[in-house]
Order: structure tokens, then sequence, then C-alpha cells
């Protein structure tokens, strides 16, 4: 893993929360997770009503969550840690103005496609564009950095971000057709890369963030455990699992492949554990995503057997994963790329990281032991995860609007 390069004080842009692409989208994914959830509510509850005529609700809430909330999160990661792995400037100033206002061109279309103010093909069509767009934006100027110094064991992060463009796109396709099982696909697939997005930059950073937050506060330099063979093992399972999953639904081939990535991963997680990680939010939040993912997979493998809904397991799979992953990565990026010190976060990190296993424990656990009560569960579900990131929006977005204490651009 690379040094975190100091940054420079060379380049300028008229905002600071414009200086690099992690302060605008960590900003704005952090309120559209407020918005999105409160408007699901309205529709899950059937006081607003999505025209299914052109979407399945669900799907909307799903398309909104991957192709809307994690992308964001994404985007401001990778277009941020892009420049750190090669060293070369990404978009900052108007022209990541230009990018960001593409997804939100997209995120305001899908908002109002359930409003019943105009025609709903219209704001899908408008959010394709803005969608198709931003995605083909980001892919460009990741490729570029990343050819420009031919590092090309970055190709693989490049494949999945052009991979979620498909899927996007399958999305769409599905609307307009009519049918939908090609949003299904454009759903689920767009899941299952992000997933496996996750599983090859988590491989780089989580070994890497344990042993330098342990190492700082100690007079040992701690060292954990990693394994090539585990790493390439992990996805090659996955990738099983996905097309399992996706493509082929046999149960069997399907609790076979989730297994095995939940015992390679889970081994993986043996080799980077210390008891120390316990004493640091910004630690123990990352271990018990993949913790989640395990017990995610674990779930996978024995639903065809136990008849519980599949959509239990996909939402374990994404809370974890994806919920709990990207919101300890926003936490830590914002500190350390601010100039603040990711040693000493705010008291309330705790609280938020809480919020959101109780996200998982609400909307996982509990309608498997009492499923009479799902919808109170639900619920309970939808009011966590709206409280840990408005907590997230009241601490962040103060500092990723402010200058770098240091004064150096970043």
């Amino acid at each position: 893993m690379p040094q975190i390069q100091l940054p420079t004080d060379r380049p300028f842009s008229p905002y600071p929360i414009l200086n690099l692409g992690f302060r605008i989208f960590f900003s704005a994914a952090g309120v559209f997770a407020v918005l999105t959830m409160l408007l699901w509510m309205f529709v899950s509850t059937g006081k607003i009503a999505v025209d299914v005529t052109s979407l399945n609700p669900l799907y909307w809430h799903g398309h909104e969550m991957l192709y809307g909330y994690t992308i964001a999160v994404i985007a401001g990661f990778l277009l941020t840690a892009v420049k750190t792995w090669t060293g070369v400037m990404m978009p900052y100033g108007y022209r990541l103005l230009g990018i960001f206002m593409c997804w939100v061109v997209a995120r305001l279309s899908w908002m109002l496609s359930v409003t019943g103010l105009g025609s709903p093909n219209f704001w899908f069509a408008l959010a394709a564009a803005g969608d198709l767009v931003f995605m083909l934006a980001m892919v460009w100027v990741i490729t570029k950095a990343v050819l420009t110094v031919k590092q090309y064991r970055q190709i693989g992060i490049i494949s999945k971000l052009i991979l979620l463009t498909i899927g996007q796109g399958l999305c769409y396709w599905g609307i307009y057709s009519g049918d939908m099982g090609y949003v299904h696909i454009g759903i689920y697939l767009g899941l299952y890369l992000i997933i496996a997005l996750v599983l090859t930059i988590g491989r780089r950073v989580v070994p890497f963030f344990i042993e330098r937050g342990l190492s700082f506060d100690s007079s040992e330099d701690v060292q954990v455990k990693n394994s090539t063979f585990l790493d390439v093992l992990s996805l090659a399972t996955f990738l099983v699992f996905m097309i399992a999953d996706i493509f082929y639904p046999n149960k069997f081939l399907l609790s076979i492949s989730a297994l095995s990535v939940a015992v390679v991963n889970t081994a993986r997680l043996l080799g980077w554990y210390h008891h120390g990680i316990w004493k640091k939010p910004l630690l123990w939040s990352l271990y018990l995503a993949f913790v989640g993912m395990c017990s995610s997979f674990i779930l996978f493998a024995v639903q065809p057997w136990f008849n519980f809904s599949h959509s239990i397991a996909v939402h374990a799979l994404a809370l974890s994963g994806v919920g709990m992953m990207t919101l300890s990565m926003m936490n830590r990026v914002s500190l350390g790329h601010t100039g603040r010190s990711i040693h000493k976060p705010s008291k309330a990190v705790s609280l938020m990281f809480m919020l959101m296993i109780l996200v998982f424990v609400f909307r996982v656990i509990m309608p498997l032991i009492m499923m009479e009560y799902y919808i109170v569960w639900l619920m309970l579900a939808q009011k966590s995860w709206i409280l840990c990131f408005a907590l997230f929006c009241i601490i962040y977005i103060p500092l990723l609007s402010k200058p770098r204490p240091d004064g150096l651009f970043g």
C-alpha cells in the first residue's frame, strides 16, 4: 500500500468542498442517504405510489441505494484515492462540479419519478442521461490516470466500474422495454460488483489500516497476516456465487459457493485480527463489516434449505458490505484527507456505527426470529439508518466544507 502523499498547495478551486472528490460526494451521499430513506418510508407504507407500470417499487429502492448512494461514495473514494495511488491530479473545482452535477440530475429525476409530477418516462430519460454520463466520466478520468503511470494492477478496479456502468444500462433498458428481468439483473449485478470491489479494495486497506492504526499507539510494529492464495480464492469463489445467484439458480451450487466465500473470508479475517482494534472505532467498524459479510454468505448458503426470504440475505450483505463499510471509510477518509487526526475521531462516531449495527439487527436478525413483526422491524431499521446518516452529516459536512487547518490543498 503506497504511503499517503501530502497534498500540494498549487491547485485552486473556488470552494473547499470542490477541492477533491471525497468532499462533495461524501457530503452528498450522507444527505441523499437520509432523503432517499425518508422517501422509501413513505413508498413502503403506501403513502406514495411508484408507477409500477414503469418500475417495481422494490427495484426503485434497490437502484437508488446502489447506483445512487453507494456509487457516490465509490466516486468520492476513488477520485481521491487514485490521486494517492498514481500521483496524477484528479478533477477538482468546476471539472469536479460538472461530474457531480450529472449525479445530482439523476438523483433528483429518480425522486421526481415517484411524485406524480410530469411523466415518469421523462424523469427516467433524464436520469439515464445523468447517470450514464456520470459513470462514463468517472471511468474515463480514473482510467486515464492509471494508464498515464502504467499502474496496470488497477485494471481490476476499472473493469468493475465498466461492468457497473453496464449494470446501470441494463436497469434503464429494463425500464424502457418494460422487462423487469433486465432491471433485476442490473440491480443484483450492481450489488455483487460493489461487493467484489469491497473485497478487492478491502484487502488493500483493512490490513494496512489495522497495522498503521495500532502501531501508532504502540512501541511495537504491529503486523497482520495476508495470503495471496486466499485473496485470489476469495474473488474466485465469489464469482461462482454471483453467477449462481443471478444467472443459474441451482440451490446446491449456490449453497456450496456461498459457504466457500464465507470460509475463505473468515480465514482472511482471522489473519487480520488483533485485539487492539476494539479500542479504535475506525478499525473495529471495518472489521465488523467483513464479519457481517461472512455471516451474510452463510445466510445465502442456508436460505434455500430453510425457506426464509432471499431478501434477508441480500440485505445482510448490503448492510454490512455496503452500509457499514462505506460509513467507516467515509469517516476515515474525511478526517485524514482534511488534515485531521484519524486516531481521535469524534465520540459520536461510535454511536454512528452502533446505529448501523442496529439497522442490521432490525432488518436482518429480528425478521429471522419474529417475522410476524416484520413491518415494525422494517420501520425501526429505516429510522436507525436515517439517524445514523443524519449524525454523519452533522459531524462531517462542516469539516468537508472548510479548508484544511494546515492550509494545504486537499
